[in-house]
C-alpha cells in the first residue's frame, strides 16, 4: 500500500501519526499482552521432515442443534470478513493507515465485547481469527498479483465454510478402527456423526478441520494431516533404464489422447444433463420469489451441478492415479486456460460461448493440479512444455513444420514424408520426445544419486538447440 511521493501519490501514514489515526479514529486499541515484546510475524505452520499436507473430505450430517450452530458460524464468519474488510480498505482510503492481521484481531475482542454483536460470543474466538487470517491472505495475494482486489462475501453466493484450529476441536480415535474416530467442535456438546469412507493415518492427530456446506446443502469435513507418503519404485522401460514417458495431449473431440494412440472419452457431463437441468430452470421461473416451492427447486438444481461435479471429479482422480502409477514422466503442453475462456464478443459469439463451456466441462486446470501434486508425492516428474511448441504442425516422423491446420481439420498429410498423422496423436507423441529432451537438459546436472525434480518447465530450463532424441 505505500506510494511514492514523487509521483504525487499519498504516503501512508507511519510511526505515532499512524498510532494515533488507529487509536483515536478506527478504535483500534494499543497491545496490552507482551507489551515490551517486539511485534513479530506470525509464520505459517511448518511440515514435520519428510512429510506431506494432505486433506481427507468426508460428509457428515449434523443434528439440529449441530446445524444450527454451524449456521451462526458460518454467519459470523461472514460478518467478520466483511467487516474487517470495510476497516482495511476504509483506514487505507481515508488516512492512508495500513491495518494488519493482529489489529484487526484487536478490533475483534472489541466487536465481540460490544452489546450489539455480542452475538459473536456464541462462536469460536479462534474460528473468527482464522476468517481474518484468510483476508489477510487474500490481501497477501493481492499484493504479489495473483489474485484481484477482495470481495465481500454475500450469503447467497459466498462459500459457508468455517476452519478449525487444533485448539478449537477434540479428536478421540477409535481403538477398533484406527485412522477414525469421533470429532467434536468448538462450542458444540456432541460429536459429528461423520461418514469414515477411508481411515486417517493411524496415530496421527489433525492440524486443522474446515466444516463446510454447499448449495445442494450438504455437510463435509475437511481434516488437513501430515503423512508420509510412500514414494511409487520407478517406472522404466522393459530390459532399461530408461524412465517411461507419456505425452498427454488436451482437447475436446477427446478430453487426452496419449502418445500409444489411446483416447479418453470426453464425458460432456453438461451436455448429458442439459435437459434435466433445462426442466428444473423451467419450473424455477415459474415459481413466486422468496417462496419455499422456488427453494426446494434451487435445492434440486444445486444437487444436480453437485452430481456433475462429484463425477466429474472422480473421473479425474482415477485417470491421473492410473497415469502417475504406471509412468515415470509425464508431459504436458502449458496451457493458458484463461485466455482460452475469454469472453464472447460480436460476430461468432454464440459458438464462442459454446466453445467455453466444452473447455469448463472438460475441467483441464483441475486434471493439471491433480497430475502436479500426485508427481510431487510419488516421485514422478511432470514435465511442461512450452505453450508455443507446435506440437500440432509438427510431424513426429521427420520432424518437419507443416502449415497451420484449422480445428476442424482431425488428420493431415506430412509433405516431406508421406506419413499420415492424426491430429491429436500427432501432437501427443511430439509432446513426449520434446518432454524427454527437456527431462535430459534437466537432470543432466545432477549428481548419480540425485533425484529428477517433480516439475520441470520449459520456460525455466536455459534454451538449448539439439536434436530430439527418438523414443523405442
Amino acid at each position: 500500500m505505500r506510494d511514492s511521493a514523487a509521483h504525487g501519490q499519498p504516503v501512508a501514514l507511519t510511526g505515532a501519526d499512524a498510532k494515533r489515526v488507529k487509536r483515536e479514529t478506527l478504535g483500534i486499541g494499543d497491545r496490552v499482552k507482551h507489551q515490551n515484546r517486539p511485534a513479530t510475524r506470525m509464520g505459517s505452520h511448518a511440515k514435520g521432515p519428510g512429510t506431506q499436507q494432505r486433506v481427507y473430505r468426508f460428509r457428515f450430517y449434523p443434528t439440529a442443534a449441530q446445524a444450527e450452530q454451524l449456521e451462526k458460524t458460518f454467519g459470523a464468519c461472514r460478518w467478520v470478513y466483511n467487516e474487517g474488510l470495510a476497516l482495511r480498505s476504509g483506514a487505507w482510503e481515508r488516512y492512508r493507515v495500513n491495518v494488519g492481521f493482529a489489529e484487526t484481531c484487536r478490533v475483534l475482542t472489541g466487536w465481540r465485547q460490544a452489546t450489539g454483536t455480542a452475538w459473536l460470543q456464541e462462536v469460536s474466538s479462534t474460528v473468527l481469527q482464522q476468517s481474518l487470517r484468510h483476508l489477510d491472505q487474500a490481501y497477501t495475494r493481492f499484493f504479489k498479483g495473483t489474485s484481484k482486489y477482495p470481495k465481500r462475501k454475500k450469503k447467497r453466493t459466498s462459500k459457508n465454510t468455517a476452519t478449525y484450529v487444533r485448539t478449537r476441536f477434540r479428536w478421540v480415535e477409535d481403538p477398533e478402527r484406527p485412522g477414525t474416530g469421533r470429532v467434536t467442535l468448538a462450542k458444540q456438546a456432541q460429536p459429528l456423526d461423520v461418514r469414515w469412507s477411508r481411515g486417517l493415518p493411524a496415530g496421527v492427530l489433525p492440524v486443522r478441520l474446515s466444516v463446510t456446506r454447499d448449495r445442494a446443502g450438504r455437510y463435509f469435513l475437511a481434516v488437513l494431516v501430515e503423512e508420509r507418503i510412500t514414494v511409487l519404485p520407478a517406472a522404466l522401460l522393459p530390459g532399461s533404464h530408461e524412465p517411461k514417458a507419456v505425452g498427454l495431449d488436451l482437447g475436446l473431440a477427446s478430453l487426452v489422447t496419449l502418445n500409444d494412440g489411446t483416447k479418453v472419452d470426453h464425458p460432456r457431463l453438461l451436455k448429458r444433463y442439459a435437459g434435466r437441468m433445462a426442466r428444473l430452470q423451467r419450473e424455477l421461473h415459474r415459481k413466486v420469489r422468496g417462496s419455499q416451492n422456488r427453494d426446494k427447486v434451487r435445492r434440486r438444481i444445486a444437487r444436480l451441478y453437485a452430481l456433475i461435479g462429484d463425477v466429474r471429479r472422480d473421473m479425474l482422480d482415477q485417470f491421473t492415479t492410473r497415469l502417475v502409477r504406471e509412468n515415470q514422466v509425464l508431459v504436458v503442453e502449458d496451457l493458458s486456460i484463461a485466455s482460452l475462456l475469454r469472453p464472447a464478443r460480436g460476430k461468432g459469439r454464440r459458438r464462442k460461448a459454446s466453445l467455453n463451456r466444452a473447455i469448463r466441462d472438460a475441467a483441464w486446470g483441475e486434471l493439471l493440479r491433480q497430475l502436479h501434486y500426485k508427481c510431487e508425492w510419488y516421485g514422478r516428474t511432470l514435465v511442461i512444455v512450452d505453450r508455443f511448441f507446435p506440437s500440432t504442425r509438427r510431424c513426429s516422423a521427420c520432424h518437419a513444420k507443416g502449415p497451420k491446420l484449422d480445428v476442424s481439420v482431425r488428420e493431415w498429410t506430412c509433405a516431406g514424408c508421406g506419413t499420415t498423422h492424426d491430429r491429436d496423436v500427432n501432437a501427443a507423441v511430439n509432446l513426449r520426445d520434446e518432454g524427454m529432451r527437456l527431462y535430459r537438459l534437466a537432470t543432466s546436472a545432477l549428481p548419480p544419486d540425485g533425484r529428477a525434480p517433480a516439475v520441470i518447465r520449459a520456460s525455466a530450463l536455459p534454451r538449448s538447440e539439439g536434436p530430439l532424441p527418438v523414443m523405442q
